[in-house]
């Protein structure tokens, strides 16, 4: 038990229940902590066992203010959240190891998650039927061709209910008092009784895009779901949140969130960790919480505390008031810019000041969430007064209410408005004016390009200008006009440099904050009334996200106009975002080829790394949703909103984005008019309900999982292959070649691409010689439980640039041979023959959304060691937590000052008693010696290190 039990009290306002008194037992040094830091004090308060959590340990946190970035602390989250991408390998090691532990001799019933861990499964969908798909063929959706004739077209005038754009069958909006029920536009659809078209809640004869989509997602995934409910059944502590109800970080947020744990009336605050890049939303809801990798994520799974280095906290303070015109997403960017230039990287943000209570939780959950982009750990929005009034809509009844905001007060981390109350001491203070904002869109190649709106034209043009960079195109001055003429279902478009191809409202990361998406249908229904369209060609789709989104965006009418531009539902999944996109239609890809036009997608999730949308569409902004459908509209970027209309609308006449653009105003009385907790309540009553189809799958009950040898989806892994009771100390790497020699800001998605699986790479020869046709490939993502696919999709990004290849390719030299050959392929040759590899790298090596196949792919591929200038933090733990030794030059030093080609062997040599950031030695075959800087940052690195990575230290506890 813990020693500081003595501090445990009863409630005062509800006596029955108790909890850490952290605050008396902290004192005045708890009074001056940051929020952020007084939930990892209360954390190592309660689990403190002398031996993973120390007593030293508590009071190294109570002493933040001196010990900040000189100490390690450990931290015990209350919960683990899953994403089903991650879920899987997590899941397919725990399989392995109950395997590993049964046949060293262990009890593999013992192997089992040590904290309540979620699992959500609803991440793979893939937009197999946009709106193109379905109006091309002849007879949508096959069956009998009657019924059309029963439902007799509504004559009902435009500006109410335009038809949905292409959708032959439907005939408009119903008109009839379906849209009162309660059960909401997607309950009977899981019921599977008649299909409601979503936008007009009528019964459609053909199936309906987002049911087809889930009707594909069961069987292409239904492997996985059976393994998934496998592990429901057969591990403690795992609870499953079934496909088709919503995304990761909305059922995460309204859900699963505790805020404060209630374990037989023992209080203690909600904490979390998880494998989706979102995690951090949460701390939206004063829940601390952040992103790792799937790695650590199974270590705490197994029971180990994750280790940090205590933090820096920065304050950031807001003040002043939003201007109209600028979206949340506007203030959100603003506000991670400002915190981008503060240089947070590795440190906690905390909102405090008098601008905070002006953000809705959907907010703050956005703001959150976008840690990843501007390299904070996490940004902590203390539970207030706003906190609490969102969490009443989301479904807390009163009684839990009153016992958080009691139980919060008691250990003061429930923030006040009042200026009286007293402030923490942060490591610095950075100050945030609300009133200065204006609205940006992101882009052209990386998110944190952002281009004010207004300037979108003439920095378009400087991009065009622009060599080959990360903002630029390279276009000859003589070209940047051209126009490409194509044929598209029978009438002639021109498609130039900025032509808009791809068009996505996808409610991803913006936290489907209702508002922006609102926005984007309000703006939708003013321009159809005015009289605007988009043209067929764009590959226009609206991701809401989960169907809460839906249920708002349907309850206040707007779908119906959002459907006549061509933005129509596709399912539920994260699907632009991680590169499902459909194709886009031959015609107008090979035009885009042949004219070599910088054509562009235009999407509102903001996630936005290179060719993950289309490898023909070279330009990819990230805007707010209204942005979408304005920049759809115009069908170029290369458009200044300010003096050029939309489009021509009724009467010839001219249209400009302000006529069309809603007012903060509109927006909050039709927010406030649909009412949010209806929402929460269909929420909850489908996840209880479940869905048909999961139901009834069927799945074994087996302790050890029956593995199939033929799966092309799950496969039992080899890394146990050796698991001995006792370690291999590390020894020297022998004669290493060099796999690739890499640049400088290689991404995870370079290392370890999602999205989908090219047909000339080696994953795609594996799955040809399994008897798979290239429509069943899947995604990389999909096929995460095959360590066999990984592998080979392991640095298979076609935009990879390896020095000794001279252009972006998947390709390496394999030295002994003088073959180029593809990456996997090259090292397979290297482990037939014995020769271990290594890496070599320049600046942040590992930036990006954490991958564990970024770890696990290289070390598979007979990876020893990376060699690079410097890492991404998330990426240097997981490549440890694997087994890889991650190495840094020297300052000042990297492969050109040392004269390296890569072509050389290296010999690196691990002294017995490894120490953190020790200097080793590494000897090249032309003789060269040099030293490098061992990245491990403490003790417990190492001893994961010479276990092997973290999979091997934990199997051996078991045994």
């Amino acid at each position: 038990g813990s020693p500081y039990q003595p501090a445990i009290e009863a409630l005062e306002s509800h006596p029955e229940k108790t909890f850490y008194n952290v605050s008396k037992l902290g004192g005045a040094k708890y009074d001056t902590l940051p929020y952020s830091i007084r939930v990892l004090f209360e954390s190592s308060v309660r689990n403190c066992d002398g031996f993973l959590v120390k007593e030293t340990d508590a009071m190294n946190i109570l002493d933040w203010k001196t010990k900040q970035n000189h100490v390690e602390v450990p931290f015990c989250p209350a919960r683990v959240v899953l994403q089903d991408f991650t879920g899987i390998p997590a899941m397919v090691d725990f399989a392995a190891m109950r395997e590993a532990v049964r046949n060293a001799g262990g009890d593999p019933v013992k192997v089992n998650p040590a904290c309540p861990t979620d699992l959500t499964v609803d991440h793979s969908l893939q937009i197999d039927f946009s709106k193109c798909a379905i109006q091309n063929s002849p007879n949508p959706g096959g069956g009998e061709q009657k019924p059309l004739a029963r439902l007799s077209p509504l004559k009902l005038p435009l500006r109410k209910a335009p038809p949905c754009r292409g959708h032959s069958s439907c005939r408009g909006s119903c008109g009839t008092g379906e849209a009162g029920r309660s059960s909401g536009p997607f309950s009977a659809q899981i019921e599977n009784t008649p299909i409601l078209c979503p936008f007009h809640l009528q019964p459609v004869p053909e199936p309906e895009t987002v049911l087809k989509n889930q009707e594909m997602e069961f069987g292409r995934n239904r492997e996985r779901l059976q393994f998934f409910k496998w592990s429901s059944k057969v591990f403690e502590n795992i609870s499953i949140i079934p496909p088709e109800t919503g995304m990761a970080h909305q059922v995460n947020l309204e859900y699963l969130s505790r805020v404060v744990f209630d374990t037989k009336d023992f209080l203690h605050p909600d904490s979390v960790i998880g494998t989706d890049s979102h995690t951090t939303m949460v701390n939206g809801l004063g829940i601390l919480g952040w992103g790792v990798g799937g790695i650590e994520t199974e270590a705490v799974m197994l029971g180990m505390p994750l280790t940090l280095t205590l933090p820096e906290v920065v304050g950031c303070e807001l003040t002043g008031t939003v201007s109209p015109f600028a979206t949340s997403i506007d203030v959100v960017l603003s506000i991670t810019k400002h915190l981008r230039q503060a240089d947070v990287a590795g440190k906690f943000v905390e909102f405090f000041g008098s601008g905070v209570s002006q953000l809705s939780v959907a907010d703050r959950t956005t703001i959150a969430n976008m840690c990843p982009e501007y390299g904070a750990i996490l940004s902590f929005f203390p539970v207030d007064n706003v906190t609490l009034k969102h969490l009443k809509h989301a479904g807390f009844d009163k009684a839990k209410l009153e016992v958080t905001e009691a139980y919060l007060k008691a250990v003061k981390l429930f923030r006040n408005d009042e200026s009286s109350s007293r402030e923490p001491e942060y490591s610095q203070v950075v100050q945030v004016s609300l009133s200065s904002i204006i609205p940006y869109v992101s882009g052209p190649k990386r998110s944190q390009d952002r281009v004010a709106v207004n300037n979108m034209k003439s920095d378009f043009q400087a991009c065009l200008n622009e060599k080959s960079s990360v903002k630029g195109f390279q276009i000859a001055a003589e070209k940047q006009n051209d126009i490409v003429p194509v044929q598209y279902e029978g009438n002639e478009y021109k498609l130039s440099h900025g032509c808009v191809v791809i068009a996505a409202v996808i409610s991803c990361t913006n936290n489907c904050n209702p508002s922006v998406m609102l926005a984007a249908g309000l703006l939708a229904k003013k321009a159809v009334e005015a009289g605007l369209v988009v043209k067929p060609y764009i590959r226009t789709s609206l991701s809401p996200g989960n169907g809460m989104v839906t249920h708002y965006l349907s309850s206040s009418g707007v779908l119906p106009y959002l459907s006549k531009l061509g933005f129509e539902v596709v399912g539920y999944g994260c699907s632009t975002c991680v590169g499902n996109t459909a194709p886009l239609p031959e015609a107008i890809r090979n035009a885009i080829k042949q004219g070599d036009i910088i054509a562009c997608g235009v999407l509102s999730g903001t996630k936005n790394f290179e060719v993950r949308l289309c490898d023909c569409v070279r330009a990819n902004y990230l805007a707010s949703p209204p942005l979408v459908v304005a920049y759809a509209i115009a069908g170029t970027v290369r458009i200044d909103f300010d003096t050029e209309p939309l489009g021509i609308g009724f009467n010839g006449k001219s249209i400009y984005l302000r006529d069309i653009w809603p007012t903060r105003q509109e927006l909050h009385t039709v927010e406030e008019e649909c009412v949010v907790s209806s929402m929460f309540k269909e929420l909850k009553e489908k996840m209880e309900k479940g869905n048909k189809r999961w139901n009834l799958l069927e799945a074994p009950e087996s302790t050890l999982f029956p593995w199939d040898l033929k799966s092309t989806y799950i496969r039992c892994p080899s890394f146990f292959d050796k698991l001995a009771k006792e370690p291999v100390p590390p020894q020297v790497v022998e004669n290493a070649h060099v796999l690739l020699f890499l640049g400088d800001s290689v991404t995870t998605d370079h290392i370890s691409p999602a999205g989908s699986i090219a047909r000339s790479s080696a994953a795609a020869k594996y799955l040809t010689s399994k008897g798979l046709t290239p429509r069943e490939f899947n995604s990389y993502g999909a096929r995460r439980g095959n360590d066999a696919v990984m592998t080979r999709g392991t640095f298979a990004n076609i935009k990879l640039l390896n020095k000794f290849i001279g252009k972006p390719a998947p390709k390496t030299v394999h030295f002994p041979s003088g073959q180029t050959l593809d990456v996997f392929e090259a090292a397979e040759l290297y482990q037939k023959e014995g020769i271990p590899v290594i890496i070599l790298a320049g600046k942040k090596y590992g930036l990006g959304s954490s991958r564990d196949w970024a770890a696990k792919g290289p070390f598979l591929l007979g990876v020893k060691a990376v060699l690079a200038e410097s890492y991404e933090k998330v990426h240097r733990s997981q490549l440890i937590g694997i087994g890889i030794a991650p190495l840094q030059f020297r300052p000042g030093e990297n492969p050109s000052t040392l004269g390296l080609t890569g072509r050389e062997q290296f010999s690196i040599f691990f002294p017995p008693d490894l120490l953190p950031r020790m200097t080793l030695d590494i000897k090249t075959s032309t003789g060269k010696i040099f030293s490098v800087i061992a990245l491990f940052e403490n003790n417990m690195e190492i001893t994961l290190y010479k276990n092997g990575g973290s999979l091997n230290f934990v199997a051996r506890r078991f045994l």
